[in-house]
């Protein structure tokens, strides 16, 4: 179900930024335009089959949707792995977990995190926290308030010192829909994690030869994403 799931974020990742139909056209090959046929939706499956190629034209399907399907079912697969005594063991984290693989596809593609997304993860968290009581209620939203204002913050304070933009728009307001899911503790944990993948994806680049300066954009909502589930999952807040 995971990957399944994940294929269809995918999809949604590489039409959405395009401004194309989510469920309106049918799955086609973007090099030659034929309609793919079932055999070549398996999730993951037809992806290896296939070599990553259209199986009429050739052209590159490209990994991101490999990466989609097989980030659909870890997540699935992980999900259970903790607290088994939440409400609705697993659900919760996959609820979670899918969120945030389209928003890091979506960053990672286009350096793109829509509000109505990070809405919809901050609502779904609110309403988590709701079903569990007034008190979880009150701290999903004090994360919240936490996750959004230390990014602000920040992109703030790189603004007035360096006078551009350190950060995309919707970077804050990922973290504050995070928050309301890993709650106050858990923000300061993501946002090091995040920190961390970042420095990472730089260091690699540099080792391959790609430079790295100022300007250089990387996707930091897809490194929030990323870190942020397992502090959810394994309760590492």
């Amino acid at each position: 179900m995971g990957a399944i799931v994940g294929s269809f974020l995918g999809t949604v990742a590489m039409r959405l930024p395009a401004g194309r139909s989510i469920v309106a056209a049918p799955s086609a090959c973007d090099g030659c335009g034929r309609r793919l046929a079932p055999r070549d939706l398996v999730p993951i499956l037809s992806w290896l089959a296939l070599r990553g190629r259209c199986r009429h034209c050739g052209a590159s399907i490209g990994t991101g949707q490999l990466v989609a399907e097989a980030g659909g079912a870890l997540i699935g697969a992980l999900a259970w792995l903790g607290p088994p005594d939440t409400v609705l063991p697993g659900l919760p984290a996959m609820v979670l977990g899918w969120q945030l693989l389209l928003l890091a596809l979506l960053d990672a593609r286009a350096l793109w995190l829509p509000w109505r997304l990070n809405a919809l993860l901050a609502a779904s968290g609110l309403g988590l926290a709701a079903l569990a009581g007034a008190d979880a209620l009150a701290w999903a939203i004090l994360g919240g308030g936490l996750g959004y204002g230390l990014l602000a913050l920040v992109a703030a304070f790189y603004r007035r010192w360096r006078g551009r933009a350190g950060l995309g728009g919707g970077d804050p307001l990922l973290l504050g829909a995070i928050g309301t899911w890993v709650g106050p503790l858990g923000v300061p944990p993501v946002l090091l994690g995040a920190a961390g993948l970042g420095l990472a994806v730089a260091g690699l680049m540099r080792l391959c030869g790609r430079p790295i300066h100022g300007a250089t954009m990387l996707p930091f909502g897809t490194f929030l994403a990323v870190a942020a589930w397992p502090v959810f999952v394994f309760g590492l807040a």
